[in-house]
């Protein structure tokens, strides 16, 4: 698939995806997504009056929870490529009584000027992007020397589980994604979209490169998840 499908077939996805996303967490993970953007809140450990960017932000789990922590002196920015996503995470926010600056933007081609934002955040939704390189080095350009980034991402199991994790990514998954969203062939791919991620040491690897250093790797849940965190350094 050329870039400009690929670009095109993500975005049908997540339109696609959109008004259910939440459920389908839920189910898919039985719930532990909750639990892993709390460890990631505590590990980012934004202060108050503190400029942060939620990348790929979606339906606003991880602004809110930076909202709180950074308070009425700080500032989240919520923002997401796909309009879809981010109308329900702007929607979601707005009944729980959160207003944040909200923006459609590219993370390879993000808005904003250099070294203004303290925490950089970016939950499952790297692997979908084209050019993974030049979106980790927008990330470091707008962080602060200092500056932390948070990149939350399924990643590769231990091999243990890796026979029973294939089965039930592809076999269950899109069932699931039939039966709750209507839409198997979207959580087909997106099985197969973690398959494609760098695993845990090539991800560190490329964020070191991009400009990053103490980048900590934090397995959770037999590495089904990882949380890789560094800091900008200069």
């Amino acid at each position: 698939m050329n870039e400009a499908d690929k670009a095109k077939h993500v975005r049908q996805v997540f339109d696609s995806v959109a008004p259910k996303y939440d459920i389908m967490n839920d189910l898919m993970s039985a719930g532990l997504h909750r639990l892993w953007k709390r460890y990631t809140l505590t590990v980012a450990n934004a202060m108050p009056g503190q400029q942060v960017l939620d990348i790929a932000g979606g339906t606003g789990d991880l602004a809110m929870g930076f909202a709180k922590q950074v308070g009425p002196t700080g500032t989240v920015v919520h923002t997401d490529i796909n309009h879809a996503m981010l109308n329900e995470g702007r929607a979601r926010l707005l009944d729980k009584g959160v207003v944040l600056p909200t923006t459609v933007c590219d993370a390879e081609h993000l808005p904003f000027e250099d070294a203004r934002f303290d925490v950089v955040s970016v939950a499952f939704g790297l692997r979908n992007m084209t050019h993974k390189d030049v979106a980790l080095k927008e990330m470091c350009r707008v962080l602060k020397p200092g500056g932390k980034l948070l990149v939350l991402e399924f990643s590769k199991v231990a091999k243990p589980l890796a026979g029973l994790y294939d089965l039930y990514s592809f076999k269950v998954l899109p069932k699931l994604g039939q039966l709750i969203a209507g839409d198997a062939h979207s959580y087909q791919y997106l099985a197969e979209s973690i398959r494609m991620h760098p695993d845990q040491e090539t991800l560190k690897a490329m964020m070191i490169e991009c400009g990053f250093a103490h980048v900590d790797v934090h397995n959770m849940t037999g590495g089904v998840v990882a949380l890789h965190a560094g800091r900008k350094v200069r």
